[in-house]
């Protein structure tokens, strides 16, 4: 049975993908990372399920990527800072997530010989104009280049 982790887990792909993957007797376990104990909260109260388990943590800290990635055979790296206005704002605090968290969950997928990696990115990579898809666009360039060499099926997905 293969293991599950969503990034970011909490957040509006989270949600949408949970239910399917839920009836899914392929996976035995779907690991949600967020900082966001409140959603995480809302989500075990809405999923009332053994099937989740729900863990406390940013892509940013990379030992804490590289504990929750081992023996995960699938990861949805969905976490990511998403709104314009604030990255345009913050953009250093864009760089840390969208870049700096991306380059943690690529190196421990790698360490950890993980079987799938799927980026969720954005449309706005394709022309970048603002810092959110400047972001997101190296963001998928770092995980294209890093997995010439390595045995790990990737996929990036733009919506």
């Amino acid at each position: 049975m293969k293991k599950i982790l969503i990034t970011g887990g909490t957040g509006s792909f989270g949600n949408a993908v949970l239910t399917e993957y839920l009836n899914n007797k392929k996976f035995s376990k779907i690991y949600i990372l967020s900082r966001d104990e409140a959603k995480q909260h809302y989500m075990s109260q809405q999923f009332k399920t053994d099937k989740i388990e729900y863990i406390l943590g940013d892509v940013r800290d990379k030992s804490r990527i590289d504990e929750t990635i081992s023996g995960v055979n699938v990861v949805f790296h969905a976490a990511a800072l998403k709104q314009v206005p604030s990255n345009e704002l913050n953009p250093q605090e864009a760089i840390k997530t969208n870049i700096n968290g991306t380059e943690n969950v690529i190196n421990a997928c790698v360490k950890n010989k993980i079987k799938k990696l799927i980026l969720l990115s954005t449309d706005k990579a394709v022309y970048p104009i603002n810092t959110m898809g400047l972001t997101k666009a190296i963001a998928e360039r770092l995980m294209l280049n890093k997995f010439k060499n390595y045995k790990t099926s990737i996929s990036v997905v733009r919506y």
